[in-house]
């Protein structure tokens, strides 16, 4: 089945199989317990916003279809545009940026601080001496942010990955 849909999604345009990669996100991040929403626009630099208990997170969704030619890994651009140039994301941006690998129907779960100073990231599923996959299925890192302690009792903010929020 993975290799079916790697198909069909390399026949899919750009935009297109952005669109089915956030939809896989969003499906996939449902069925681990996450609370999942969709920014209004295309305005803002993070595609989905996921809420796990008491914690916040913005994530830019990326994916990739093939392998690059005559080489064992792929290649995922970790770029977007911004006021119509292309630029890498930072932390001010998002948390975290989620990498979709089509042919192998798994996910690569980023930090934004291990990315955001990167214009591309190279994953080679199974290969033991790279330090990427420990991101791979990493969704844990998206219920646990590094927050305020929650030792304010009811009037504690709503922890997020990068900004803190009072009801």
């Amino acid at each position: 089945m993975p290799t079916q849909i790697a198909e069909q999604s390399a026949k899919l345009g750009a935009k297109h199989r952005a669109a089915v990669a956030e939809r896989a996100f969003m499906r996939k991040a449902v069925s681990l317990g996450f609370a999942v929403a969709k920014p209004l626009g295309n305005d803002d630099r993070c595609d989905v916003i996921v809420r796990y208990e008491d914690v916040i997170c913005r994530v830019q969704v990326k994916s990739v279809t093939t392998k690059t030619s005559a080489k064992a890994f792929y290649r995922v651009r970790t770029i977007g545009n911004r006021d119509g140039c292309r630029s890498t994301y930072s932390r001010e941006e998002i948390d975290f940026l989620a990498a979709y690998v089509f042919p192998e129907n798994m996910w690569y779960i980023f930090p934004a601080s291990v990315i955001e100073h990167r214009e591309v990231v190279y994953l080679r599923p199974g290969c033991e001496w790279s330090d990427i996959e420990q991101y791979r299925e990493a969704w844990r890192l998206m219920k646990a942010a590094d927050t305020e302690a929650d030792s304010q009792g009811e009037n504690a903010p709503l922890k997020t990955c990068s900004i803190s929020y009072r009801e």
